[in-house]
């Protein structure tokens, strides 16, 4: 077998691959005679069919089988004979596939790029000191109480906070549009519930009042049929609300589950949840920099087939979470700039996390993978049954090996960066976090 190689850019490979015609007659030869045993022709004993007779009856079906299969094996020996690493299947080009002469193709693919700098050493890494305050857990305990309005009807006109009941009908050019209208609607006002001049058309009305309403669409509204459109809305308000805050006691505790301990053990369980949030945002924000910092010292070629599959996976995602939400994702497209630079990211980074597990033989440890799934499970009805649906399944449980490998490659590159402490707020830390979150 003869086989050359030729560079195209830096990770490129067009590959030529020649078969000898001989080993090409030997393999058909061979194939022949086993179908001659065993097919079936008129006026023939099975067996007996002649051999010229089998070969041009059957003869190209053989060829193309054959080199199909010439082309998949000779393919896989002659990259590694020349220590290649594709990514992804090739694009095979035959170039000769005659009987009487040498196979001939030609495949082309991407390799994987040579990754320069699989480490963050000496690079300054931003560690966040947190501590949780007894004020940031009032402050939690206060917004889920705020989550937890109850409204009782009033007899005055509606203020911003109150929740008012209404029956509403939208016209757009005199006709209704589709999602215009709707009945005992609650609308909680100075909340961006609605749009902005119904929620000020609405303040000031008491119960039975009729009121229209006219506003204009925002040119970026979500459904596209009624971007920048005027309409009129018919409005009756049926019942005007005040909202009542419920009180910080024990049955307020047993709302969440506390059955013993009442406030005080509330607050225990809130700023257990808080820690725990605090300790995954830490670790998020770790994780970031470290991402951030090996991209800027890698600056590699990607293979183009990695790049579309990522693209297909982040708009295939984006499809789901909007059809899941109710929504059509061709009324809410995807940015395409966004998204292959998002695929970059995505691809670049796997490529290089790729190379720092090779390099420093690092595997999924079989503890923390379990450690994992428990800390998953604790929130299910059945903690043991979510365990085992994990383990029962190869591909499931992959995935939550690649997350706790992920995170054992952060930790393993930390060792040799500089890592630096940073004294923050709870609050300040947790809103910047936020903000900051990387793309999923």
């Amino acid at each position: 077998m003869r086989v050359s190689v030729e560079s195209i850019g830096a990770i490129g490979r067009r590959m030529t691959v020649a078969v000898p015609a001989d080993e090409v007659e030997k393999q058909f030869v061979s194939r022949v005679a086993r179908l001659g045993k065993t097919i079936k022709l008129p006026g023939f004993r099975p067996g007996k069919v002649p051999k010229k007779m089998v070969e041009a009856r059957f003869g190209g079906q053989v060829m193309q089988e054959l080199a199909g299969e010439l082309i998949e094996s000779s393919y896989r020996d002659a990259i590694g004979d020349e220590g290649l690493l594709p990514v992804g299947g090739p694009s095979i080009e035959p170039k000769n596939l005659e009987r009487g002469k040498d196979l001939e193709y030609v495949a082309t693919f991407d390799v994987f790029p040579s990754i320069e700098c699989p480490n963050i050493d000496a690079q300054k890494i931003e560690r966040p000191v947190v501590e949780i305050a007894d004020a940031d857990v009032e402050r939690t305990i206060e917004n889920v109480r705020r989550q937890r309005l109850s409204y009782d009807v009033v007899e005055r006109s509606a203020e911003k906070g109150d929740r008012v009941v209404l029956d509403f009908e939208g016209r757009i050019d005199g006709a209704v549009f589709d999602g215009g209208t709707a009945t005992d609607f609650p609308v909680v006002l100075g909340t961006d519930q609605v749009l902005p001049e119904l929620d000020a058309g609405l303040v000031g009305a008491n119960a039975n009042e009729q009121r229209r309403i006219e506003l204009r669409f925002p040119d970026d509204y979500p459904k596209q049929s009624l971007a920048g459109c005027n309409a009129v809305f018919e409005v009756t308000v049926k019942a005007v609300e005040e909202s009542r805050l419920p009180d910080i006691d024990e049955d307020f505790a047993k709302a969440f589950g506390i059955e013993d301990g009442g406030v005080d053990a509330l607050r225990a369980e809130v700023r257990n949840n808080l820690q725990r949030e605090l300790d995954e945002r830490i670790r998020l924000h770790m994780r970031e920099q470290v991402m951030t910092a090996l991209r800027e010292r890698n600056d590699i070629d990607l293979p183009e087939q990695m790049l579309k599959e990522e693209i297909q996976r982040i708009e295939a995602s984006h499809s789901d979470r909007l059809r899941q939400q109710g929504l059509d994702p061709t009324q809410v497209p995807l940015q395409p700039d966004a998204v292959k630079a998002d695929a970059q990211r995505r691809v670049a980074l796997g490529l290089i996390i790729r190379e720092v597990v090779n390099e420093r033989s690092i595997h999924p440890d079989a503890g923390r993978v379990r450690a994992k799934l428990e800390q998953m499970a604790a929130s299910y009805e059945n903690p043991p049954a979510f365990v085992q649906w994990y383990y029962s399944d190869k591909a499931r449980l992959a995935q939550i090996e690649s997350l706790v490998l992920e995170e054992q490659v952060v930790e393993s590159l930390l060792e040799g960066a500089e890592v630096i402490e940073k004294k923050e707020s709870f609050a300040n830390f947790m809103d910047v976090a936020a903000a900051a979150a990387p793309p999923a």
